[in-house]
């Protein structure tokens, strides 16, 4: 081989190592090959299900980092691109994704297919405060009266992955979704690898009432950083007496006023910790915790996964930990 034909192979060589790499994906955690449909994901904890589903049967974009802030993250335009670009995206829903919410809904104006999780599930509305539940007991009445919930999901808690029962039952809604929706995929395959997974989550439900049944009625009283266990209390028989933030968004503030009430609230019940976010300052519960005294703040998995490696690093993964700590903290 002459000096020009080494020439032409090296630069060969090169151009594809430089093409292979311009092909990864550098927003997004993605995959599966290029001749498989893309289907986009918002949160990780849902990327998390969704590609342990149907991972080897469509390329599985998600947006949202490990230790994202679901209620503020923003999209970078090239998740934008991605968002529009999708076969189908699935969303957490009830506003969750707040920072999203145009972008998604220009996507689907655009003809986007988007799905909401959450629109699978029986849904709970946000509590009241302690003292206005108190005052207000015809609201569950209400609620219990009702059984559609109307489509925006205005007054709906959007945090339905703390429950896996109910995490079981949106996995089946993807996966039904995906399945009338992309036609060039093999069905009954997708369909079988999901079953198992969903298998697991029923497993893991049962597994995390095992784990809880070491604590008392009495026991079962929940301090959080913001309203996001309700639906774990739910399925659980947990009560929620307070939260630090008043509200099911890390968006929102709290007052000294607050603050104050709700450490009245936890000497009162006599709780032994307030569980904050790990993907959220803990600030204010650690404020709370000085005023109280005598009680620990412990860091549960709320609205993402822990980093790999970690005991929340997937989705079955937290739920777990999440079960595990309560029940050591509690108990």
């Amino acid at each position: 081989m002459n000096l020009s034909s080494k020439v032409v192979v090296a630069v060969l060589a090169c151009f594809a190592v430089i093409s292979a790499s311009c092909g990864s994906d550098e927003t997004g955690s993605a995959t599966g090959s290029d001749n498989e449909p893309t289907v986009v994901v918002t949160t990780n904890i849902l990327g998390d299900v969704v590609e342990q589903m149907v991972g080897d049967h469509v390329n599985v974009v998600t947006i949202m980092p490990v230790g994202a802030d679901p209620h503020d993250f923003q999209a970078s335009a090239q998740q934008v691109a991605q968002i529009g670009e999708a076969a189908a995206v699935i969303i957490n829903g009830a506003g969750f994704e707040e920072a999203l919410v145009d972008v998604l809904a220009s996507a689907q104006a655009d003809g986007t297919l988007v799905y909401e999780a959450i629109s699978a599930v029986n849904t709970l509305e946000f509590a009241t405060s302690h003292d206005e539940h108190d005052d207000d007991e015809h609201d569950d009445d209400e609620h219990d009266d009702d059984d559609e919930h109307d489509d925006e999901h205005d007054d709906d808690d959007p945090h339905f992955f703390a429950d896996p029962a109910r995490m079981a039952v949106a996995a089946q809604g993807i996966v039904d979704f995906l399945g009338a929706n992309l036609d060039s995929i093999d069905l009954d395959a997708m369909q079988s690898s999901a079953a198992d997974y969903i298998d697991q989550l029923e497993l893991l439900d049962a597994e995390v009432a095992a784990t809880l049944d070491t604590l008392a009625p009495d026991q079962r009283v929940l301090v959080t950083n913001h309203e996001v266990f309700g639906y774990f209390a739910d399925r659980y028989d947990f009560e929620v007496v307070g939260t630090v933030i008043p509200g099911g968004s890390t968006t929102d503030g709290a007052s000294a006023q607050a603050l104050a009430s709700l450490a009245d609230i936890i000497r009162a019940e006599g709780v032994s910790a307030i569980f904050a976010d790990t993907s959220s300052s803990s600030e204010l519960a650690e404020t709370l915790a000085g005023e109280v005294g005598d009680i620990e703040v412990v860091e549960l998995f709320s609205e993402s996964l822990g980093e790999d490696g970690s005991d929340g690093a997937t989705y079955i993964d937290m739920v777990r930990a999440n079960a595990e700590r309560i029940a050591a903290a509690l108990g």
